[in-house]
């Protein structure tokens, strides 16, 4: 078989292709060499955004689009992507409050909002979000963004581009493409070492962080444009406050961090923008973003902060394109498409940057780039479809929950609301009718074992690792004995070094 578009990388931006060209009625073959998610796509901040301080960069294109998606992907999936109000205390001496009433006034006007609420001005010294803060903070102002389960996204994209006809080939390594009368020759190395030959009629990198390695190593071409790679890092506290909001801090060298509710336990503090020189799989959280994090968020939590009561950390490589700005959070969060082409040669689509906010919007962009060579390829259509698991009114998400804890009231209500904030309508179709907790499977930890077989049948999890981290984040969650118990189920015979440790 020849497919039409063959996508290397396994991130938002190739699967977010994937889906996209699948609808159109293109043949689709996309080869990740990890797990879905398993780079940068896993570990954002969590965030569907408009990038409110992208506007001081004058980035409004981006800023509009962004803006915009947030509210497209709230309604293509409700049950992965809800609202948050986010808090900006005024500091004294730094950003002025005109000039942030000024940035807020266009956020709030830029993108079309209808769903999201709008900025309102906070009186900290009366308001429940002032409480958590020092007292010489006394104004702030609060405004609409959106959470998402990022590497869930990730998943949910990729099933549905499956769902269309595209083949997801996970742990499969693209070793070599060549253009070959007027077609690219891919070959690819699966898990068990096997090496298979896939011809392909365009080919998307969407390597992520390894575009540029993709670009010397496996496809030998050369290209002028690089990427830098710029590195955040995450940390996970224990709650530091018991409100539903989020702030978004403003530090003294200019950069912001948020402080976000996170797992119903926990806080997610970040990120940093540090420039990275080492391989893009590897990055590790440092002690000195250790200390920034912490320092940050001190500089207005009343409450002290400190590294006792961090149990968690990440860090991952933003693949942003090189567009020679001096520090590292003035690059470009935008997205750039190379396409290379010239007459009787099958076209290669290069992607640098992007975010996942705007990675559906990427798509159609891609697929724009490459019509004139699938002209009956059908019309963008993804504006309007729903994830799987999405097909529900973003107005009746908590009447559904509710009726999914009736449904399942042998469950407790939290593992319920976990369920259908992971699978939306999806989690149906592994509880099958169950009336008894029994009906499930055998428990490990909140896990059911016929969970445990959808997510190895129908989402590519394999390890341990997949399900903890990354098809959700019971990592947080479940005990040592329990995850012990996970990985002797999925047949793991020792534990595989984590790529996200406790620091």
């Amino acid at each position: 078989m020849i497919y039409d578009i063959f996508i290397i990388g396994g991130g938002i931006n190739g699967c977010s292709i994937a889906r996209d060209a699948a609808g159109r009625g293109l043949s689709v073959f996309l080869a990740e060499m990890n797990d879905l998610a398993s780079g940068t796509s896993s570990a954002s901040t969590k965030l569907i955004h408009g990038g409110l301080r992208y506007l001081e960069h004058y980035e409004f294109r981006l800023v509009r689009e962004a803006l915009v998606e947030r509210e497209v992907l709230l309604k293509s999936a409700p049950h992965i992507i809800w609202p948050l109000r986010f808090v900006l205390p005024h500091h004294q001496g730094l950003r002025p409050r005109w000039l942030i009433r000024l940035g807020l006034f266009f956020y709030d006007h830029l993108g079309g909002r209808k769903i999201l609420p709008p900025t309102r001005s906070v009186d900290l010294t009366t308001d429940v979000v002032g409480q958590p803060l020092q007292n010489e903070y006394t104004h702030a102002y609060e405004y609409s963004d959106c959470w998402v389960e990022d590497s869930r996204f990730v998943v949910l994209n990729a099933k549905d581009a499956a769902a269309l006809g595209a083949k997801i080939a996970t742990r499969t390594k693209v070793t070599s493409a060549r253009r070959e009368d007027g077609m690219w020759t891919i070959i690819v190395q699966r898990a068990d070492g096997q090496s298979e030959t896939v011809q392909a009629k365009a080919l998307v990198n969407a390597a992520g962080p390894w575009v540029g390695e993709v670009l010397a190593s496996v496809i030998s071409e050369n290209s002028t444009d690089k990427i830098r790679q710029v590195k955040g890092s995450h940390i996970v506290l224990d709650k530091l406050y018991d409100h539903d909001r989020c702030y978004i801090f403003q530090n003294a060298d200019g950069r912001i961090c948020f402080a976000i509710p996170y797992e119903t336990n926990f806080t997610l503090i970040g990120t940093t923008d540090e420039d990275h020189k080492g391989e893009p799989g590897k990055p590790d959280i440092t002690d000195a973003e250790i200390d920034y994090l912490l320092g940050a968020v001190s500089e207005y939590f009343k409450r002290q902060v400190t590294r006792e009561m961090i149990r968690w950390s990440y860090s991952g490589i933003r693949p942003l394109y090189d567009d020679g700005a001096s520090a590292a959070q003035e690059a470009t969060r935008d997205y750039v498409l190379k396409l290379e082409q010239s007459e009787g040669r099958a076209p290669l689509l290069s992607v640098f940057g992007g975010k996942i906010t705007t990675s559906r919007k990427l798509a159609e962009h891609a697929l724009e780039k490459l019509g004139t060579f699938f002209p009956a390829a059908k019309k963008p259509w993804t504006a309007k479809g729903h994830l799987p698991g999405g097909n529900v009114a973003y107005g009746d998400v908590t009447k559904l929950i509710a009726e999914k804890q009736k449904q399942y009231s042998f469950l407790k209500p939290a593992n319920v609301l976990r369920l259908f904030k992971a699978y939306g309508t999806d989690m149906d179709k592994f509880m099958d009718g169950a009336r008894f907790a029994s009906d499930l499977g055998a428990f490990i930890g909140p896990l059911s074992t016929k969970e445990i077989e959808y997510l190895k049948t129908q989402e590519w999890a394999v390890t341990a690792e997949d399900i903890l981290w990354r098809r959700s984040k019971l990592g947080l969650h479940m005990s040592a004995e329990e995850q012990a118990a996970l990985r002797a189920y999925l047949g793991e015979t020792a534990k595989p070094k984590a790529k996200k440790s406790k620091v």
